[in-house]
């Protein structure tokens, strides 16, 4: 009897292939899921981007094309070294550019200098290497750069804007690396009556672009039948402005700060009205000073005054310097004021008040204060009259009116009910100022007073109005505020023959418009001559000598083949003559005299252009001039490359421009309306609790090129979770892949034993 086997019931049918490559399949496309993952993050660490909780997102973060994912602006540290002696300063400032993303960068940074600054020393430290900059005309040291920046090579290059505003830009910084540049410059100190100065500016305030007022060329080229084209208009005015940081973000660009001082007399005082300093003197002569605070924010300038002790300053200076078969000299003379009385004539006073967005806050209540105290200064006799500008524009009287009683309580009124607010738009105002109603009048004399924080980008239109109307008028500036632009207001008061006044604070408004005030009361030093000597060919700038005031020193710098024999200076001070004579043989060697002569000399050039009306009419002189002496200028730039590419072929270069403070006293919704402010608030941001670190300045390069303190660079959180992460499903995909091999196994065998 034969039977055959039965299968339970319940038994489970063994699984095909089909249900194992469905198995697999799901496998793979959990693989290409997480490879595609890590690989968007790889690229936007390749890119430099970070999530907000990242381990960047201590530092100021930009947004980016990437949801979720910013880039982290490049920071900056700024040192600076500023050695004085005698009249003479020379400084070295020290900039840090600090890369703390993960990937490779341009960094542009607009910063200002003095408005006298001779540029003429770039380096670049990369390690313990120093590359130093050469001088280039400008279109030519561009296009060097920008080679060097796309072929992977590290540069920089300074560029003049205006005279007082400068471009660092610096290509290809490495992920979490330190570059250090080194500009210096020479200038000569300010005197004014027995006191001393210099500035030290620290931030381009924003400027305000007016609509432009010269009309725009029509081209009509042969051969067209009568068909024109409008030329476009040119850009080489155009100024490039850095983002503003909202003061709401904090404050950034860390600056340190020393000097040394040897007066060449015995010291005084030694102050600066707008820092805390730290003094030590060094005997009768010299002192050293730093900030009292080890670092402070780039959101004001810097201001250093110093006089004699019991004496009086020497009243005149003479240095010279040889290069080559040529002697270069710099004389500084204070003309003798004798006993004369001040003019008698009455006075026609405008002043005119700029309450635009950008004087809010303490520059309103300084320029008021000013002017109220100008109100108070004015004598019977005299006639005035007030203008206040914004974007708009009104003149208190039609014309001058008699400073009695009833117009001065009527312009005083109008004075305090004035409120900061809107754009800049000055030229109206100007020209208003200078419309001068009675030309032929001799019996007074025409002063224009002008108070801003000239926060300005058409100086050339201002210049030009100027010089073409000036008239019998004369032009006094008053800068108002933390960060002026000094340039505009030295120019301005220069073209005007005026002079200038600055005023930081509301405690240097009774000191300085009192000053100021002697100078308008006393009589001008006029028709000043220098006689070189006989035989001797010459060339002084400036020429002529402007007129000058009460307590202002005549400064010339020359160039003659050998010095030899006696300089003469001549004048008259109210219808009474002066002179004084000097041996130039006899001054003191100094190393600079030669690059603040080529300094004066463009500045005459530029000024010469201004008053003919055709801006490139020294263009030629002016690019052999800095060439020669190695000189930042309009027409040249200083560029530093290194021959080494260092960033890898094919790896993106993520382009930044360094944000700036806003000038401390501003007000950011009254400069760039509530809109825009917002606006600043999203596209940048510090995450809560994240402040900008305003560690000191690493040392400067030449003294400390090792060691340079870069930012930490260890692992954050969220990348070690992300890792983790990754090995998890690494190991979870390795376990998968061993549950498949050995179901396959068992199915093959149960299909065998089949």
């Amino acid at each position: 009897m034969s039977y055959s086997p039965v299968r339970p019931a319940t038994a489970a049918r063994p699984r095909g292939w089909s249900h194992s490559l469905a198995l697999f399949s799901a496998f793979v496309c959990l693989a290409l899921l997480i490879v595609a993952s890590l690989a968007r993050h790889a690229q936007a660490d390749t890119r430099g981007l970070v999530a907000l909780n990242g381990p960047e997102s201590g530092a100021l973060l930009f947004n980016s094309t990437e949801p979720g994912l910013y880039v982290p602006a490049p920071l900056l540290a700024t040192d600076v070294k500023i050695d004085v002696t005698g009249p003479i300063a020379r400084t070295r400032v020290t900039q840090h550019f600090i890369n703390p993303g993960d990937g490779w960068v341009e960094g542009k940074y607009v910063f200002p200098l003095p408005e006298n600054s001779a540029v003429d020393t770039l380096k670049m430290v990369i390690g313990d290497r120093v590359i130093e900059g050469q001088i280039k005309e400008k279109a030519e040291a561009r296009r060097a750069y920008e080679e060097a920046r796309d072929s992977g090579q590290r540069a920089s290059l300074i560029e003049q804007q205006r005279p007082n505003a400068f471009i660092n830009s610096v290509a290809n910084i490495g992920p979490h690396e330190t570059i250090v540049i080194q500009i210096e410059y020479q200038q000569t100190v300010r005197r004014d009556g027995e006191k001393f100065s210099l500035r030290f500016p620290m931030v381009v305030a924003p400027r305000y672009v007016p609509q432009p007022a010269e009309p725009q060329l029509v081209d009509f080229a042969p051969g067209e039948g009568g068909w024109g084209h409008i030329q476009p208009r040119d850009p080489s005015d155009g100024l490039e402005q850095p983002p503003v940081l909202h003061p709401d973000e904090g404050k950034i660009n860390p600056v340190s700060l020393a000097v040394t001082l040897d007066a060449g007399f015995p010291l005084g005082d030694v102050a600066s009205p707008h820092h805390k300093i730290a003094l030590t003197r060094d005997g009768k002569y010299k002192a050293a000073l730093k900030l009292a605070e080890d670092v402070t924010p780039a959101d004001k300038d810097f201001e250093l005054v110093w006089q004699p002790a019991e004496t009086r300053a020497p009243s005149a200076a003479l240095f010279r310097e040889r290069i080559g078969n040529e002697d270069y000299l710099l004389v500084m003379l204070t003309p003798p004021s004798g006993e004369v009385q001040p003019e008698a004539r009455p006075r026609e006073a405008i002043f005119v008040i700029d309450n635009s967005g950008s004087m809010s806050g303490p520059s309103m209540v300084q320029a008021k204060e000013s002017l109220l105290f100008a109100l108070d200064r004015l004598k019977p006799g005299d006639t005035f009259n007030v203008i206040r500008f914004d974007h708009t524009m009104d003149v208190l009287f039609p014309a001058a009116v008699p400073a009695h009683g009833e117009n001065l309580d009527m312009a005083r009124k109008f004075v305090k009910a004035l409120e900061a607010r809107g754009g800049t738009e000055m030229l109206p105002a100007l020209k208003a100022a200078l419309r001068d109603r009675n030309v032929r009048d001799g019996s007074r004399v025409r002063q224009v007073v002008f108070l801003t924080d000239g926060a300005i980008s058409n100086e050339r239109e201002l210049f030009s109005e100027i010089t073409s109307n000036l008239g019998r008028s004369r032009v006094f500036t008053v800068g108002i505020g933390s960060a002026p632009n000094s340039y505009f207001m030295t120019r301005a008061a220069e073209a005007g023959r005026g002079t200038y006044t600055h005023i930081g604070s509301e405690t240097q408004v009774k000191e300085r418009m009192t000053k100021l005030f002697e100078k308008l009361e006393s009589p001008v030093m006029t028709n000043i001559t220098a006689s070189w000597p006989d035989g001797r060919r010459t060339e002084s700038w400036p020429n002529p000598v402007p007129d000058l005031y009460k307590g202002e020193p005549i400064v010339l710098s020359a160039r003659m083949a050998q010095a030899r024999g006696t300089l003469t200076l001549n004048g008259d001070v109210a219808g009474k003559p002066w002179a004084v004579s000097m041996a130039v043989d006899a001054g003191e060697m100094r190393p600079g005299i030669g690059k603040l002569w080529a300094r004066r000399k463009i500045e005459q050039l530029e000024a010469d252009a201004q008053i003919a009306g055709n801006w490139e009419m020294n263009d030629g002189e002016i690019l052999q001039v800095a060439l020669d002496h190695h000189l930042v200028s309009r027409r040249t730039s200083l560029v530093a490359i290194d021959v080494t590419p260092a960033r890898p072929e094919g790896t993106p270069l993520t382009q930044r421009d360094l944000p700036v403070n806003l000038p401390e006293g501003w007000n950011y919704e009254k400069v760039f309306g509530p809109q825009q402010a917002t606006a600043a608030r999203h596209a940048s941001r510090m995450p809560a609790g994240a402040q900008l670190a305003m560690a000191a300045a690493p040392p400067p390069a030449a003294e400390a090129t090792a060691g340079i303190a870069l930012p930490q660079t260890a692992t954050g959180a969220p990348s070690l979770i992300q890792s983790g992460t990754f090995l998890l499903m690494l190991a979870a995909l390795l376990a998968a892949f061993r549950w498949l091999q050995r179901l396959w196994v068992s199915t093959a065998w149960a299909r065998h034993r089949q």
